[in-house]
């Protein structure tokens, strides 16, 4: 990918998730989600405990998200834990409410309304051990080595330079650091008139890698111990098939009915990994 186009998607993915920002909704309209599985955000929140929920500000989850990172990774009090692509907070709070006083979240967003909207849920939720940075995952606001777990959810798939971004974390990650991850994978290579599309790339398809090449990536950026450890499959939303039939379509021989079964190819995945000690 060109530097172009990677500018090119970068606008374009801030420009939608300032959009959610502002309206605080998800990305296909109407209460579904951008990258979950199913297409309800409900099905997403189903990953998450009612009662952590209850404690946190509604407008911290906008259904963008594809998973819990934290569902399967344990979170000791006085950790610091960095969340890769923020939003409106969610992980970071509840993160935040495991790790106690003596730890400390940094939520990282690219997107200057998230990060706006993210701090006044701070501060209606009385969360002083969270902060919210402006950055991109790519050069990340942290030093190096202060980190002892990295989350994201739905999130790296948006990022041009994926093992640019698994390096990043590893760079903030204390030796023995943890990462959890929550994002869409794909079983088999999407064509190119789909990784190049930029509508289908901000619906958290076009940029989906094949699982083997996601975790290659992980691994190419110095993680070790790089394994799923939850996989479920993943089922786009009218709009978001619909963009991707789009992309598709630009590929001459590419059929309408295959690009709707292509739109069949995702994965939601879990996946954790460590930096070596």
């Amino acid at each position: 990918m060109s530097d172009h186009d990677a500018t090119s998607i970068k606008e374009a993915v801030r420009d939608r998730y300032a959009g959610h920002a502002r309206t605080k909704t998800s990305c296909c309209g109407g209460g579904t989600s951008c990258c979950d599985s199913p297409t309800s955000s409900a099905d997403v929140l189903a990953d998450y405990d009612a009662g952590d929920l209850s404690a946190i500000p509604a407008d911290a989850d906008l259904g963008l998200g594809c998973g819990n990172p934290l569902a399967l990774e344990s979170v000791r009090p006085g950790e610091v834990v960095v969340d890769l692509g923020s939003g409106g907070g969610i992980d970071c709070f509840l993160a935040a409410k495991r790790l106690g006083p003596g730890g400390r979240v940094i939520g990282v967003d690219m997107t200057p309304e998230m990060i706006a909207l993210a701090r006044r849920n701070a501060e209606r939720s009385g969360a002083d051990n969270v902060e919210f940075r402006l950055g991109e995952i790519e050069a990340l606001p942290v030093q190096d080595g202060t980190v002892d777990l990295v989350i994201s959810n739905c999130v790296i798939n948006l990022v041009p330079d994926k093992t640019r971004a698994f390096a990043e974390a590893l760079r903030i990650l204390k030796p023995g650091g943890r990462i959890s991850v929550s994002d869409i994978v794909t079983t088999a290579p999407l064509p190119v008139a789909a990784r190049q599309s930029v509508g289908a790339y901000v619906a958290c398809l076009g940029g989906a890698m094949v699982l083997d090449e996601y975790l290659a990536a992980a691994r190419e950026a110095g993680f070790e111990d790089v394994r799923v450890v939850s996989e479920s499959s993943y089922a786009t939303c009218d709009e978001e098939a619909e963009e991707l039939v789009a992309a598709f379509g630009a590929d001459a021989g590419v059929a309408h009915e295959d690009a709707l079964a292509a739109a069949q190819l995702f994965r939601s995945v879990t996946v954790h990994a460590r930096r070596p000690l």
